[in-house]
């Protein structure tokens, strides 16, 4: 049957179905199950074919100044928002519509999704955010204060500006038709757009235009959500999806996790069937799994990193095994501090110092982060039992930054970088994938020191995860030779230790390995 047919069938039938949306760019799909490679299929987004099989209506939307879609793009920003929420109640009103409307997507597909929720669209029923960061500050664009500007910028030249309204080529290079009206001069294009990285630039501070714009309450959302959050993605999604979960208002809400190349679990076959069991329990009313009863199943679905089984191989890490859990953070958590020592021991038992000499340790603040001499390190003795360490870690640092006699200005600021390392017995690191296949470390931390006050007063703050506003009132002086005691939260995360295995601390003043192509090293910021 041609498609023109198909839309005449669909617009003239009486049947209605459940809707899949999503809105933002076309993209060309590779590298995934082939099951769910079509022509139809776009990176990041459900394959309609299989959709449509299983009895839904899959609308998929050009956002404004993308595609086949005129206007000023400004991607995650209010108005796109505001686009999205009139597509929902648009298709929820549609005569081959049931009025209930879902939202299904990889990265900018779920980030979208947590704050169109929290403005309640009529027609909404159910979100899976899957990879999606929930705040576009201290998620995405400015991790501790610090901006993440090198990931953003690759993105945006890569899946936004290259699909953006007007743009000549298109076709050619099979990025989707061009531009059904005709193609736009440089000059028209750069008028129509701007880039999230040139607000996130200007913008230091939580309170600043283009963060005020698009904040909202994650308490606000009611609908069921399935947050699915990836233990690798370390510099986007990973803590989004876990504050997503914890903060948000829903009465059915769940936490999955996945280990993996960003864009790769979201299309095996067992995800798409959580997917599609999820969805058809608040969408068609077909609950085989008990996702829509009250204490039914767990909320939470862990996977546990234990053993070395490499990094970027799919079939290796089905290895890893899987564990239900009834609350996220784990309530039988056992908070146990380690120490740092000037020797550079990770230890259970605190140094032992001189408190009116104290010790302290040094490293380059203006070296690469593949320098030694750019970071220090803290090692922990051989774990003598298996260990499993899952959940949230605060690393309590006291800082100062002095100025060397070569340098012309005096240092104003501290940015700290922090990663976590795994070594096995035999001495070799234990990496795990990363967002783009890279070998990335257990998990990582950041803080710029200048924004160090924490708000104990806020709801959300624990001892376990300090809250920042990371606002302008909130900016502190830092003074050279002062020393600063800072408390810095590491992305929640999960590995199991064997007996004989290490921990490793890295602090360091710039990018540590591991961070793919998600750099802080934006000069105007840093």
């Amino acid at each position: 049957m041609s498609t023109d047919q198909k839309r005449r069938d669909l617009m003239e039938s009486t049947q209605s179905w459940p809707l899949m949306v999503h809105m933002g760019r076309t993209y060309i799909i590779s590298n995934v199950n082939p099951d769910h490679k079509t022509e139809h299929s776009s990176w990041e987004t459900p394959n309609p074919s299989y959709w449509t099989k299983h009895g839904y209506v899959v609308v998929r939307a050009d956002e404004t100044g993308t595609g086949q879609s005129p206007g000023f793009l400004n991607s995650l920003s209010a108005a796109t928002i505001d686009g999205f929420c009139e597509l929902i109640e648009w298709a929820s009103k549609q005569n081959w519509s049931n009025g209930k409307v879902g939202l299904l997507g990889i990265s900018y597909f779920g980030a979208t999704q947590w704050q169109v929720a929290a403005r309640r669209p009529k027609g909404l029923a159910a979100i899976v955010p899957w990879e999606g960061f929930s705040d576009f500050y201290r998620d995405a664009t400015r991790h501790g204060g610090i901006l993440s500007n090198a990931g953003i910028d690759t993105i945006w030249k890569r899946q936004i500006g290259s699909n953006q309204y007007g743009l000549p080529g298109r076709a050619a290079r099979n990025w989707g038709d061009d531009t059904i009206e005709g193609s736009l001069s440089e000059a028209e294009l750069a008028m129509n757009r701007v880039t999230p990285i040139e607000g996130a630039r200007k913008d230091r501070f939580r309170d600043g235009a283009r963060f005020a714009s698009v904040n909202f309450n994650l308490e606000d959302i009611q609908v069921p959500l399935l947050s699915v959050a990836n233990w690798g993605g370390l510099l986007l999604h990973l803590r989004g999806n876990v504050q997503g979960y914890i903060h948000a208002g829903s009465d059915f809400k769940y936490l999955r996790f996945i280990v993996g190349r960003h864009d790769l679990p979201f299309y095996y076959a067992e995800e798409v069937e959580v997917q599609r069991s999820f969805l058809d329990a608040f969408l068609l009313g077909h609950d085989r799994v008990g996702w829509s009863k009250r204490g039914a199943i767990p909320p939470v679905d862990l996977i546990l990193r234990k053993g070395n089984v490499g990094y970027n191989d799919p079939k290796a890490e089905s290895q890893f095994l899987r564990r239900t859990e009834n609350e996220w953070p784990i309530a039988r958590t056992q908070y146990t501090p380690l120490f740092l020592h000037p020797d550079g021991g990770l230890s259970w038992s605190k140094p032992v110092t001189d408190h009116m000499t104290p010790r302290k340790v040094e490293y380059q603040a203006f070296g690469d982060g593949d320098d030694s001499r750019a970071f220090v390190s803290f090692t922990s003795a051989q774990f003598e039992s298996e260990t499993e360490i899952t959940g949230h870690i605060v690393v309590r640092l006291n800082v100062s930054v002095s100025r060397r006699r070569w340098q012309s200005t005096t240092p104003s600021d501290i940015d700290l970088f922090l990663s976590l390392r795994h070594i096995s017995s035999s001495g070799d690191e234990v990496f795990y994938t990363g967002t783009t296949g890279e070998p990335a470390p257990v998990t990582k931390g950041f803080l710029r020191v200048s924004l160090r006050r924490t708000n104990p007063q806020h709801p959300r703050h624990r001892p376990w995860l300090p809250h920042r506003d990371y606002l302008s009132t909130d900016a502190l002086s830092v003074v050279p030779n002062e020393v600063y005691t800072v408390d810095v939260e590491l992305w929640p995360t999960n590995v199991i230790l064997q007996r004989g295995e290490h921990l490793v601390l890295d602090v360091g003043a710039s990018d540590l390995a591991g961070s793919g192509i998600f750099q802080h090293n934006d000069p105007y910021d840093r």
